[in-house]
């Protein structure tokens, strides 16, 4: 049941009703109910898989937080960190390291192997699996005291609003919300109306509007020069970005709806002037969890000079991995963990490189493009054609030429107006222009609204357009 469509307004509006009309000790209960069935929109079985991996977390936080030495407390943690990632390695991975395997068999002996197809992967896998990881997590290192009711807890795991595509959430943070007892707000109700809004513009507007550009440049890199792969990769920043945001601002104005306050994931990372600064803006919530459970876990910076770079790049590695089993994404992974070092480098060791604001700006935008490439990129075999374009193929001539005809004039001119009036958006919220002039800032925001209220019919894309990161 994906955000952008007909089937989950009603549903919502359902669920909406049906929980402000309910006594609040049966709330979480409808809620409960609700989000398994908005999971089952996608696959029954999807459910029980869910269920299963909510089942055996439960049952190994209460053996943690129960267990007297501090051996049998490693060996409940090992066995819902191992389940889990069995999860996620036979849905996600297995098929990804068998074909590897046979590739490389088959190159050694020269003999021909049979490849295996992708399995269906569950929706939302990665994100269920990593908030529920965190919590046993939690409950092991006594930062959180274990749900006694399994189903309480399900809730927690299964919470429609971001089930599928995070943000992942702390057992602290989100389950006082959902069993806390509320009463309906205005201000609530209005205010995730707003980010909703925006939410719906960004992805059905400007995403999906892109992804048409964007698409069949990818799908054959062959056919393009330099300088249109490289605008293709550019697109692509943005359409991402539009997509995932705005699946994020979907999922906090439903959240709010119900008076629950989901963590904050976007921070207008394209605004950043690094790399560092990048990643402190940018999907927040999974960044978070890769630091507090994976880099400290691998002893962080509590270690020798070379381990603390060595953890760094592992890191990015392995959430390159998370994002998708293909090579392309560990190249991605690779790339901002060799970066993201150098920029550390840089300023552990007092390099005095001043570099102004815009040129900055530039610089990370340029390398998050050159980044972003891999993670689109079909194949190894495509990313080096597209890479080998860009460096001594850019012919600007010839790609203008290719451009002109991926789209009409009207559709380009379009895109191009879309792209400056988030850009405009993004700076506005970045610097505040019109918060002191509060007549203009009122007028502004009524303007504002208007205008994606209005655009949304004008030129929203009502085709239902999966979520990019849904496929993760």
């Amino acid at each position: 049941m994906l955000f952008n469509s007909l089937s989950f307004i009603l549903f919502l509006l359902i669920v909406f009703l049906g929980y402000w009309l309910l006594n609040h000790k049966y709330r979480w209960v409808f809620l409960l109910i609700a989000s398994y069935t908005f999971y089952a929109g996608w696959g029954y079985w999807y459910v029980l898989l869910l269920l299963a991996t909510s089942t055996i977390d439960y049952w190994a936080a209460l053996k943690i937080y129960k267990s007297t030495t501090v051996r049998q407390r490693k060996l409940y943690l090992s066995l819902s960190i191992i389940a889990n990632l069995l999860v996620l390695g036979a849905f996600k991975y297995f098929i990804f390291f068998y074909n590897s395997g046979v590739y490389i068999a088959s190159a050694i002996s020269g003999s021909s192997f049979h490849v295996l197809n992708e399995l269906v992967i569950p929706v939302g896998l990665s994100f269920y699996t990593f908030q529920s990881i965190s919590y046993t997590i939690d409950v092991y290192r006594k930062e959180a005291i274990p749900e006694s009711n399994v189903f309480k807890f399900s809730l927690f795991v299964s919470f429609f609003p971001q089930l599928v595509a995070g943000p992942i959430e702390r057992f602290n943070q989100l389950m006082p919300q959902l069993m806390s007892r509320k009463t309906f707000s205005v201000d609530n109700f209005s205010a995730g109306l707003k980010i909703m809004l925006w939410g719906f513009f960004k992805k059905i507007v400007i995403a999906d509007r892109l992804a048409l550009l964007v698409d069949p440049l990818f799908l054959d890199v062959h056919q393009y020069h330099g300088f249109s792969l490289l605008l293709g990769g550019f697109l692509f920043v943005i359409q991402v970005y539009c997509d995932f945001s705005g699946y994020s601002d979907i999922a906090t104005s439903v959240a709010k709806w119900f008076g629950i306050h989901l963590s904050l994931n976007w921070r207008r990372p394209l605004l950043s002037k690094s790399l560092i600064e990048f990643w402190k803006r940018n999907h927040i919530s999974i960044t978070s969890w890769f630091r507090n459970y994976l880099y400290i876990s691998l002893g962080g910076n509590k270690c020798s000079y070379r381990r603390w770079l060595l953890n760094i790049f592992l890191v990015f590695l392995i959430s390159g991995l998370w994002h998708g089993a293909n090579f392309t994404f560990v190249i991605w992974g690779a790339m901002h963990g060799v970066v993201y070092i150098i920029e550390l480098l840089i300023s552990k060791k007092n390099i005095n490189f001043k570099m102004p604001a815009m040129l900055m700006h530039f610089y990370l935008l340029l390398f998050h493009t050159f980044s972003l490439i891999a993670f689109r990129a079909i194949s190894v075999n495509d990313l080096g054609v597209i890479y080998h374009r860009i460096i001594f193929d850019f012919n600007v001539s010839s790609s203008l030429y290719e451009i002109r005809h991926l789209a009409d004039l009207f559709t380009l001119i379009v895109n191009a107006f879309l792209i400056a009036f988030l850009f405009l958006k993004e700076m506005q919220e970045e610097y505040q222009w019109f918060v002191k002039n509060k007549k203009m800032h009122q007028a502004l925001k009524i303007a504002f609204y208007l205008f994606i209220v209005v655009h949304l019919f004008l030129l929203g894309n009502f085709n239902s357009n999966q979520f990019i990161y849904f496929r993760f």
